[in-house]
């Protein structure tokens, strides 16, 4: 309840180390949250405006730093704010998943043409290749933690509150997760490296690049960036805990002029612009980092 998920969990039942391991963890997932989002959000702008693929590193690295100032400014969640864009982006994908079911039924798909396809390889089912799979696919799952981590942002009751959020966001993930995987099947995508599964899936559902599609590309854009823009809230709140307890340098601890934790926010938008440095902005490169951070948190939560 008090906020601080898998540190906290692994700390007062599996004891010190486990716990910094947790912590650890974590901080490289918010790291690689805001990394992965704001990539996968540029994707999706840059996949309704082709041209702009070539600027994708630079479009990535000015949202990461332009969240920076915002929260270093004392940009607060405010509920109000950041409902309409979730709603918005929720409503969208469910209509995408809706009305691509009916054209399956109905009878009336068309496989979509992908733009500059990534090439299949043939190699065999082994374990390694289905563990692969299905740690890429259940990086569908991160996020979750950042509602463990911020209970004491939410109302009161707040430890109700935020297990209703994180059942609610199980149940929708899980439908749209499977709409999209299961229609991509049946409309016959491939990956591309400049166009999105999401992108090519709306284009064939819709029927090109009408005014549907680019509402989708914007919702999708729009809830990228405010995964991102939750890191910036946690990755700082989740510091000052460790730099409370003596593990982090007590700058982590100490709010700013906005009573923003500036040291954190600074830190986070620095490391995270080096990965996407590293990687050019490229999501195919970055997701598989997920698993690690993620998964080692996840593990030691449940395991305490």
């Amino acid at each position: 309840p008090g906020g601080g998920g898998a540190y906290i969990v692994a700390k007062e039942n599996l004891g010190e180390t486990p716990a910094l391991v947790a912590a650890a963890s974590l901080l490289i997932d918010y790291v690689l949250t805001v990394a992965v989002s704001v990539a996968a959000g540029v994707a999706a702008i840059t996949s309704a405006f082709p041209d702009w693929h070539v600027s994708r590193v630079e479009l990535t690295l000015g949202f990461v730093f332009i969240l920076m100032a915002g929260n270093l400014r004392g940009i607060r969640e405010s509920g109000r704010i950041f409902s309409a864009p979730t709603y918005f982006f929720i409503i969208a994908t469910l209509t995408l998943v809706a009305v691509g079911t009916w054209r399956v039924v109905a009878g009336e798909v068309r496989p979509v043409v992908p733009v500059d396809p990534m090439m299949p390889t043939q190699a065999p089912l082994t374990l390694f290749l289905l563990l692969t799979a299905f740690s890429n696919g259940c990086t569908a799952m991160t996020g979750i933690e950042a509602v463990s981590n911020g209970v004491p942002a939410f109302r009161p009751p707040e430890a109700k509150n935020a297990a209703a959020t994180m059942l609610i966001m199980v149940m929708l993930s899980i439908t749209m997760f499977l709409g999209i995987t299961l229609l991509a099947d049946a409309y016959h995508i491939i990956p591309s490296e400049r166009e999105t599964v999401v992108s090519q899936l709306a284009r064939g559902v819709f029927g090109d690049r009408g005014l549907p599609y680019y509402l989708m590309q914007a919702a999708t854009m729009l809830i990228l960036v405010l995964a991102a823009n939750t890191a910036y809230a946690d990755f700082p709140r989740l510091a000052s805990i460790l730099a409370q307890d003596r593990y982090l340098p007590r700058q982590f601890s100490f709010r700013g002029d906005r009573l923003a934790f500036s040291s954190g926010i600074g830190v986070l938008a620095v490391l995270a612009a080096a990965l996407i440095w590293a990687y050019q902005g490229s999501v195919t490169g970055l997701i598989p980092l997920y698993a690690v951070g993620v998964f080692i948190a996840f593990t030691l939560n449940q395991s305490g």
